[in-house]
């Protein structure tokens, strides 16, 4: 390249970098007001897809029977006991079974079948312009943790964080009260009773009040969306986290994450959901701080309540929790309490 040539090249690049950023890559126009879905009745029908790892037919007729038995109709996507390694079936496949369900406006709530990984593969081409005309409820957790925060941050339509397909129990006479009571939040959830759940109260909590809109999920897919148009501006909301089968100091290293990117310094509330640890396999490697220090120490500069053990996450004891809608937090010496607020 000739010098001359080379100023010239060298001259655009610097007028570029002085523009906009919005001149130079058009951003998508994010919706604006929130739209809550219409809660279900008895005959509507709740769409069941695989847009993350594979589920067997099998594992999902426990969720088909107690949909059934709630009084809706269940329509099985082509997802379901198709399969790609791990996959639920090719992305193409993946795609077009989510976007299916997504345009149909028989259906009424979109059941993801499971978690696993794959979302992330699919998730920037799909169509979500029919879900804030025809909204509906989107379910599930782990890797579906995608999904709440893009369709949070860009289409402002509330989603149900819950149990998916693979965590109804194959023999409801043999389920304990737990594993009862977290399936029926689905319902509670879905038909719009008032929700309202319950933390065995922690030494290590945090005391107060707070009211904000409830958004949060699995920690590690958080992180992962960190800096992506998927990523949430959690200022002035009530976030939850869980995770499994982390290290101590991936846990720690995560919540630094949260804490370098601001999402913990303007929260209203915070909530701390179910983590399982995996032990290091050299045991004088072992972090030194467990899940209370860990988090205390990242939320030591701020005031607003803090509760753990919060009944959410990769366990038994996972509720179904409205993700985009007004919650009110109260942790108290006796007591920690989420309310549904509308």
């Amino acid at each position: 390249m000739n010098r001359k040539s080379f100023i010239q090249q060298a001259g655009l690049l610097l007028a570029a970098s002085s523009l906009p950023t919005s001149f130079l890559w058009p951003q998508k126009k994010q919706a604006t007001g929130w739209i809550i879905p219409s809660y279900l009745k008895k005959g509507d029908v709740v769409g069941i897809t695989s847009p993350a790892g594979f589920i067997a037919e099998k594992d999902i007729l426990s969720a088909v029977q107690q949909l059934t038995s709630w009084g809706f109709a269940v329509e099985v996507g082509k997802t379901i006991g198709t399969r790609e390694g791990s996959l639920g079936g090719t992305d193409e496949a993946r795609l077009a079974d989510f976007q299916y369900m997504l345009n149909n406006r028989r259906i009424k709530a979109i059941l993801c079948a499971r978690g696993g990984y794959g979302i992330i593969r699919i998730l920037d081409k799909i169509d979500f312009s029919s879900l804030r005309s025809h909204p509906k409820w989107i379910i599930g957790f782990s890797d579906i943790t995608v999904l709440h925060w893009h369709i949070h941050q860009n289409y402002h339509v509330a989603t149900l964080h819950s149990k998916m397909c693979n965590s109804f129990p194959d023999d409801w006479s043999k389920a304990d009260a737990v594993q009862m009571a977290t399936i029926q939040s689905i319902q509670q959830a879905l038909t719009g009773e008032k929700m309202t759940y319950s933390a065995i109260p922690n030494l290590h909590n945090r005391l107060g009040k707070a009211t904000g809109q409830l958004i949060g999920g699995n920690l590690r897919t958080i992180e992962n969306l960190a800096g992506t148009r998927s990523d949430i501006e959690v200022a002035g909301k009530i976030l939850f986290v869980e995770d499994v089968h982390e290290k101590l100091y991936n846990i720690d290293r995560m919540f630094w994450s949260l804490k370098r990117t601001g999402k913990l310094k303007q929260l209203k509330g915070l909530l701390i959901g179910g983590f399982s640890v995996d032990a290091d396999l050299v045991p004088e490697e072992e972090f030194p701080k467990d899940i209370y220090a860990i988090v205390q120490e990242k939320v030591k500069p701020y005031t607003y309540p803090v509760c753990f053990d919060f009944p959410v996450g990769h366990q038994r004891n996972n509720f179904a929790l409205k993700c985009g809608m007004q919650h009110r937090l109260t942790v108290t010496a006796t007591a920690a309490e989420l309310e549904t607020l509308r």
